[in-house]
């Protein structure tokens, strides 16, 4: 048996087909259904298209005559089908495309006569030969009753109808050739030929009619039991607002003005403005809304702007919707929340919220011992509440209330020369040949290490693990819990004055010039390097290679394991004081007030940073960024990969001193100096947000010696050197209530 083409079971479907066609083609006319014949692609510029015409029966005697058919391109042919009355639909239609079935309808086994070139009806072919008023259809092919078996398990609702008042039940399919279907349809869309559908799919009712009242504005197709009950629907050409409107589900009818009667000749002016065409109408409506008065186009927008609003993001499916979302920035993702439920439980999507923790450097979600609920079953994102309560921290920072300090009183006055701090425990060493142990959440003093026989001048922590260096040329080993001498590390013949902690080995470096690499675990000395010619003031170490400065002006890059010097770098004319390394750049500020990047696989200087009026006393490199505090009483930030100085900080609020420390996080910087404050500036805009600590003997002799800060305090050493200022630590808390 020869394959049926679509548009030919279509016809041999009847009435039926319009249903179908209706539905799922969504290409539905005034007065026909557009199918494409063939693919379409760069190949298909000539693709015939088929617009078919089919003849329903349903139309009552004194019904009107069909108006004309718009004029087609090249039209080729006409084919009317005999469509099964509506009160029996097991029947089917013949296929007219079928070269059997066509002869038997034909009568003659001819060829069917096309329309007139104006659309009007082939001469030559009676009506009632086409299809009786009353008449009965033609016996269905075996063909067609099977796929009427299928058809059986459900039935599609769609709009094939309009609202225009006629009764005509005509239904037409055009056959075209001479351009492409889609160059067809871009051009009878602008004429409002094509109308598009939206089809709604349900399971055909048991029980016979199904019982459901309509939403407004759902039109009834043809052959359906609602449609024989309520009477028959017409075709329209356009779509007005107010079927929009009234065909929105769920949605009632507009309310008419109340109380006031219709004014006369208001029929006539509207059929008026219908007869318009499209641009007469806009040219109407720009007079009509020049000649309104205020609160008469209030009314207008209160009656249009709802049917354009859109919750887009609950149309979408969950994943695209988050991707949307992801774009916000969590203050208006906040926002977004407050809108309603469904984007509430969007807004609170747990990977949603991590992503916007890491662009914060947040790495560890909160974990709650009691996850609240926001309604039941639904909980809060772990992520989203870590990033809020890191959100609540910034904002103490930057204006929340400054409490009085925890205030740790130890080291007599004498001078704290180094401090670490490291969870909640804190380590002070000072020049009174001790370090201490403190809780940072109590403020007590857990432990007193007492050993070295000379002035503490560096140190560094892991854990439980403290390491010190003394002018008395040892390195210690300490255990924090106990307070326990664990190694006493001997080998340098001049003061430790520098040394960086790289998991289980330490590099220290001295006034004697030299290296040392030491295991912390074992206290054994690994490997010594010699090669700088005065003392080492600064070291770095990231467990490969160690890269030193030195008074004798000189940065050298040494490979320990081999003890040998891979490069020296050569360029500063003055002492080393500083030095910063990533893996990749060296980063070295002098006394020469350059800072100098480096290349620590060539040794190249990449870029001289000047701008600096004296020493480069401290430096920190996070990424890109440097951030480096001079004795010029001044603090800048650079972008080591352009050598471009970004920010500043100086001002009317800037330091008075020596800038002795600093410390920054992705969002501020906190500098500490010589004239007794710690002050807090924005890192991206440079500019002075406010002084978290201002010593009343500050100008007279306060000083501020170190700063150590973690995300929630600020550790800062603090006295003087004529006796104004007791030595001291001063802990500040940022930290929020999580109740």
């Amino acid at each position: 048996m020869e394959a049926l083409h679509p548009a030919s079971w279509l016809l041999g479907r009847g009435q039926r087909c319009v249903s179908w066609a209706c539905s799922h083609l969504s290409l539905l006319g005034p007065q026909g259904l557009v199918l494409p014949m063939s693919q379409s692609g760069p190949g298909a510029s000539s693709a015939p298209v088929a617009v078919l015409e089919l003849r329903s029966s349903f139309r009552g005697a004194g019904s009107p005559a069909p108006k004309p058919t718009p004029s087609l391109p090249d039209p080729l042919s006409l084919v009317q089908v005999p469509a099964a009355e509506d009160g029996d639909e097991e029947e089917d239609a013949q296929v007219p495309w079928d070269s059997e079935e066509s002869d038997r309808s034909s009568g003659e086994g001819g060829p069917v006569p096309g329309p007139e070139p104006n659309g009007s009806r082939a001469r030559g072919v009676p009506e009632s030969e086409a299809v009786g008023d009353h008449g009965e259809p033609e016996p269905a092919s075996p063909r067609s009753r099977g796929v009427q078996e299928e058809e059986e398990e459900e039935e599609e609702e769609g709009s094939c109808c309009s609202d225009e008042g006629e009764d005509s039940g005509d239904v037409y399919f055009y056959y075209t050739v001479g351009e492409r279907w889609i160059d067809y349809l871009e051009r009878t869309e602008e004429g409002g030929l094509i109308r598009h559908v939206r089809p709604k799919m349900k399971r055909k009712s048991e029980n016979g009619l199904d019982g459901r009242a309509l939403s407004p504005g759902k039109k009834l197709c043809k052959g359906s039991e609602l449609s024989r009950t309520l009477g028959p629907c017409t075709p329209s050409p356009t779509t007005t607002f107010g079927d929009l409107r009234n065909g929105r589900p769920g949605q009632a009818r507009r309310r008419r003005m109340p109380s006031v009667a219709p004014p006369p000749g208001l029929q006539d002016w509207l059929r008026t403005f219908q007869r318009w065409s499209g641009p007469e109408k806009l040219l109407a409506l720009d007079e009509l809304i020049d000649r309104c008065e205020p609160s008469q186009i209030k009314y207008m927008m209160q009656v249009i702007e709802p049917q354009f609003q859109r919750d887009f993001i609950s149309l979408l499916p969950k994943e695209l919707a988050l991707y949307v979302l992801s774009f916000l920035e969590p203050r208006d993702l906040l926002r977004a929340a407050q809108t309603c439920r469904y984007w509430r439980v969007l807004a609170e999507d747990n990977l949603l919220w991590r992503e916007k923790c890491r662009e914060e450097g947040i790495e560890e979600p909160l974990n709650l011992r009691k996850r609240r609920l926001l309604s039941p079953g639904f909980m809060y994102s772990p992520w989203k509440f870590a990033f809020m309560r890191q959100h609540r921290i910034d904002m103490n920072w930057r204006s929340g209330e400054l409490k009085a300090p925890k205030v740790l009183k130890g080291h007599d006055d004498h001078v704290i020369t180094c401090l670490q701090f490291c969870g909640n425990r804190i380590v002070s060493g000072s020049d009174d040949n001790t370090l201490k142990v403190w809780s940072a959440i109590t403020g007590e003093c857990v432990q007193t290490l007492v050993g070295h026989t000379g002035g503490v001048w560096s140190s560094q922590m892991r854990d439980n693990i403290v390491i010190s260096g003394s002018t008395d040329r040892t390195l210690k080993v300490w255990n924090a819990d106990t307070g326990e001498c664990v190694h006493t590390l001997y080998g340098h013949t001049s003061t430790v004055r520098c040394m960086h902690l790289h998991g289980n080995r330490v590099v220290s470096g001295s006034r004697d010039a030299t290296l040392r690499l030491w295991d912390i675990e074992t206290g054994q000395c690994l490997h010594v390097l010699m090669g700088h010619v005065a003392a080492v003031r600064c070291v770095q170490y990231d467990g490969h290679k160690v890269v030193s400065g030195a008074y004798d002006y000189t940065v050298k890059v040494w490979d320990p394991e081999s003890e040998s010097c891979t490069h020296t770098l050569q360029g500063h004319t003055n002492r080393v004081y500083s030095l910063q390394f990533d893996g990749t750049h060296i980063v070295s500020g002098s006394l020469d007030t350059s800072i100098r990047v480096w290349d620590v696989e060539s040794g190249n200087c990449l870029h001289t940073l000047m701008g600096h009026q004296s020493l480069t006393s401290g430096m920190e490199l996070r990424d890109n960024i440097l951030v480096s505090g001079n004795a010029d009483s001044t603090v800048k930030i650079w972008d080591i990969n352009t050598g471009q100085c970004l920010q500043t900080l100086q001002g009317p609020s800037k330091h008075q001193s020596a800038v002795t420390c600093l410390q920054f996080s992705s969002k501020f910087v906190v500098t500490s100096s010589d004239d007794g404050t710690v002050k807090l500036w924005d890192l991206k805009t440079g500019e002075f947000v406010r002084n978290l600590v201002a010593l009343e003997s500050g100008g007279s002799g306060g000083v501020v010696w170190r700063i150590r800060a973690s995300s929630t305090k600020l550790v800062c050493a603090v006295g003087s050197r004529n006796g104004t200022e007791e030595t001291k630590l001063l802990v500040l808390d940022f930290d929020v209530d999580l109740k």
